[in-house]
């Protein structure tokens, strides 16, 4: 009997350490940045093309508003309410203080500079594929725009979701920086960078599965709305039978071939692709009317 209580005792010790060892925060090594210094305006293209914007100017905000990152925007899902903070350059209120590495253990890792996970409501999942360079881009372009002191609102999350520390495991499985679909060619390549890692596409057009992460089998075939109203649609193009010239024309203006426009998320999208030159949003058309459904298989221009 004492030898079977001591062999449970020395299973629980391990399974705890292994429990700590995988929940760990990963932060990246800070050799990767070190040396690494930003272009101010090609940091406005990746803001325009990451879309801080949609998710960082308060809710509602135009014009140069939205270049205050005062937060505020609510994620409604079904893991509880999500508030996007404030990233402007407030030191008390913002990342005012932060340093480059702590901007790209946040998008590339999902850490805070004190250690602590942050909710994938924040596509780091996504941004994990960005370059470094275009992480410091950003980051130089972060640093133009103004402070706004406007406190974060807190997220409302039940038990137990509220544990932080849980979400070291949920990294561990869906945290990859593979691509999703393999590509050959400089403007596949481009459009691919633009699609599955800046511009987070796949975040909302594609399904997830039991515990939240992207079920990339089914890339960017459409998606439940997180806050439980319709659905998101696919965007494959078996189903998204539009030409080329038409997407990139859309993600440009908002129009539809058939003179309807973009509306809800959708138009904040459209206003920050905008911002891009047409060979980005030409791409970006390529790599959609390239993109097989199901399981992805290489695809050359």
């Amino acid at each position: 009997m004492y030898n079977i209580l001591r062999y449970i005792v020395v299973l629980l010790i391990g399974g705890l350490l292994l429990g700590w060892w995988i929940t760990r925060p990963r932060p990246l090594d800070p050799a990767i940045y070190a040396e690494l210094t930003g272009d101010v305006a090609r940091g406005e293209q990746v803001f325009w093309a990451a879309g801080c914007a949609s998710c960082h100017a308060a809710p509602k905000a135009e014009g140069d508003d939205r270049l205050v990152l005062t937060g505020g925007l609510a994620f409604e899902t079904e893991f509880g309410t999500f508030h996007a903070p404030n990233i402007s350059q407030s030191k008390s209120a913002g990342i005012g203080d932060w340093r480059l590495i702590d901007l790209a253990n946040a998008m590339q890792r999902g850490v805070t500079p004190g250690g602590s996970h942050l909710y994938p409501a924040f596509p780091y999942t996504t941004y994990t594929r960005a370059t470094p360079q275009d992480v410091s881009d950003l980051f130089a372009y972060l640093k133009t725009l103004p402070a706004d002191d406007t406190a974060s609102l807190p997220n409302d999350v039940a038990f137990p979701f509220n544990i932080r520390r849980a979400l070291g495991a949920w990294q561990w499985l869906f945290l990859k920086p593979e691509w999703v679909v393999p590509v050959e060619g400089e403007t596949l390549t481009r459009g691919r960078y633009l699609v599955e890692a800046l511009g987070h596409c796949g975040e909302c057009h594609t399904p997830r599965n039991a515990l939240g992460g992207l079920d990339t089998s089914r890339w960017l075939q459409g998606a439940a709305n997180p806050d439980g109203k319709g659905r998101i649609p696919p965007i494959t193009p078996d189903k998204l039978t539009w030409s080329e010239t038409d997407i990139a024309s859309y993600l440009a203006t908002g129009f539809t071939p058939d003179y309807d426009s973009a509306g809800g998320q959708m138009a904040d999208v459209v206003q920050n692709l905008s911002h891009l030159p047409e060979s980005d949003l030409k791409a970006i058309a390529a790599y959609l009317k390239a993109v097989p459904p199901g399981t992805p298989t290489t695809i050359e221009e």
